[in-house]
């Protein structure tokens, strides 16, 4: 009988989705076993309506330096999975029980789900109710704890640090300070990457809590060394030292002008400084584009020890990456737990040592 195998994306899109399906979809058809693929589309939705198809090898061939997701993707809440399928059925079946339904009306061996914190928290759910489920670490912002790297994240410091360094030339030419809002709403690892690597002045991440005056007197000493041109990377979810001590929704108030961090910070800079700043914020720019060099190669090892896993039937894994070599991680031991950036992080450490400015 043939090992039946479904597969879904979930959450934002990246770099290294299709990359890493190649990966596993090759290791399981290269096996002894006769093997079939379900792709489910659009993420979890596919997985509720039981909307698929049945996929072969050709199905990967050529998507390796593919971005996005040839499967589709959406968001699903994990606090919606116990609400009702349908709006007009309150008393129908949940959004949890109607995957469940699909996974064994399909006969499903195992359930293969590529995301990042949202669709682990979902997949563990559903290896509790019984699915045979393999995570793989989807996420730009690298925050999945149980593993090193998570795909995409060095594709969008690639594209990241590249918005950067295109900004230091009109920065020099005009003599301004710019703001570079990348991605980053709970963590700062894509913020800190690219902005050591792009050699940004200043350094702003959610994990430490920022003080405009101190950012003032960084743009001042440069100006005193005759460097009259400064570039911020901030993270979207940085916040100041008075706004650590709010509410989210207060925070939310206390920017409603402007919606976001960039243009906040710059209204906080025009008041105690002279010297022009503008604002550059790339958005999802961020998530697209071909995976890099590193990225193809670590959703290849990544996916070859997916397969490896349903082959060996080792469920309810992640599969991360330590010490450079994939590892299998208990998803119950990591599901929810968010990685943010230590303080003692050589990366963080390295960037002070240079006279970086982290705002504090």
């Amino acid at each position: 009988m043939a090992l039946k195998v479904g597969m879904l994306t979930s959450g934002g899109d990246c770099q290294g989705l299709n990359s890493t399906m190649r990966g596993i979809a090759r290791g399981l058809l290269g096996s002894n076993q006769d093997v079939k693929i379900l792709g489910f589309f659009n993420g979890y939705h596919g997985l509720m309506y039981s909307n698929y198809r049945h996929m072969t090898d050709v199905d990967f061939s050529g998507i390796l330096t593919l971005g996005g997701t040839i499967l589709g993707t959406s968001r699903q809440p994990f606090k919606l999975m116990h609400d009702p399928l349908r709006e007009d059925e309150p008393e129908g079946i949940t959004k949890l029980e109607a995957m469940l339904q699909t996974y064994q009306d399909l006969g499903l061996d195992a359930l293969v789900v590529l995301g990042g914190n949202g669709t682990q928290k979902t997949a563990n759910l559903l290896s509790e109710h019984g699915c045979n489920v393999i995570h793989m670490p989807k996420t730009i912002d690298n925050d999945l704890s149980g593993t090193e790297r998570t795909f995409g994240f060095q594709s969008a410091v690639n594209i990241a640090t590249e918005v950067i360094d295109g900004i230091h030339t009109t920065a020099t030419s005009h003599r301004r300070v710019f703001i570079v809002e990348i991605m980053g709403n709970k963590v700062g690892w894509l913020t800190l990457y690219s902005g050591v690597a792009s050699g940004a002045d200043v350094i702003l991440i959610p994990e430490i809590p920022y003080d405009p005056i101190e950012i003032v007197k960084t743009l001042h000493d440069r100006e005193k060394k005759n460097k009259n041109f400064s570039i911020i990377a901030v993270a979207e979810g940085a916040i100041s030292k008075e706004e650590a001590n709010m509410k989210s929704s207060e925070i939310k108030e206390n920017r409603k002008e402007t919606h976001s961090v960039a243009y906040h910070l710059q209204n906080q800079l025009q008041e105690l400084m002279i010297q022009e700043t503008r604002v550059c914020v790339p958005g999802h720019f961020q998530r697209g584009g071909t995976p890099t060099a590193y990225d193809r190669v670590l959703t290849t090892e990544l996916g070859v020890e997916g397969a490896n896993a349903i082959l060996e039937g080792d469920f309810g894994k992640m599969i991360g990456i330590s010490c450079g070599r994939p590892i299998r991680v208990d998803i119950k031991d990591v599901a929810g737990k968010t990685k943010k950036v230590p303080m003692d992080d050589p990366v963080l450490m390295s960037a002070r040592q240079i006279g970086i400015c982290f705002g504090d």
